[in-house]
C-alpha cells in the first residue's frame, strides 16, 4: 500500500481516497513480515502497468530479511494477470517455476498428481 510501489485502484477500494498512515502501514504486507510468515512463491513482470514490480521485490526483501522462504521470478514481459495462459515469452513458464519450488520445500512429491497440497511448515 506504499504510495510508489502500490496498485492504487486497491488502495482506494481497500482504505479509501485519504488513508491513515497507520491504516497505510498496517495493509502494506512488505511491513508485516516476520518468522511467522510462511513461505511465499512470487511471479511477476517487469512490464506491469497495474502493479509496480517494486511491490513483489519490497516483498521478497522483506522476506529474505526475516529469513523466511522466498522465490521470486520477475519476467520481461507478461503485462497484469497473465495467470496460466500459455505464450511465445518466458512468463508461461513460470508453472514449472513454481511445480519446482514446490517439490523442493517439500509441499508436494515429484511426479505428484498435483492435488492440492497442505503446507507442512517447512
Amino acid at each position: 500500500m506504499q504510495e510508489n510501489i502500490t496498485h492504487k485502484g486497491s488502495k482506494v477500494n481497500l482504505l479509501g481516497e485519504d488513508p491513515a498512515v497507520e491504516k497505510v502501514t498496517y495493509f502494506s504486507n512488505e511491513l508485516q513480515v516476520n518468522s511467522e510468515t510462511p513461505p511465499a512463491f512470487l511471479v511477476h513482470s517487469m512490464d506491469d502497468k497495474a502493479v509496480p514490480v517494486q511491490n513483489s521485490i519490497a516483498y521478497a526483501l522483506a522476506m529474505e530479511k526475516n529469513n523466511v522462504a522466498c522465490e521470486l521470478h520477475v519476467y520481461q514481459s507478461g503485462g497484469h494477470g497473465y495467470g496460466l495462459a500459455h505464450s511465445k515469452n518466458t512468463e508461461s513458464s513460470w508453472p514449472e517455476a513454481c511445480r519446482k519450488w514446490m517439490e523442493m520445500r517439500g509441499y508436494i512429491k515429484p511426479g505428484a498428481d498435483n492435488k492440492p497440497a497442505t503446507y507442512t511448515g517447512k
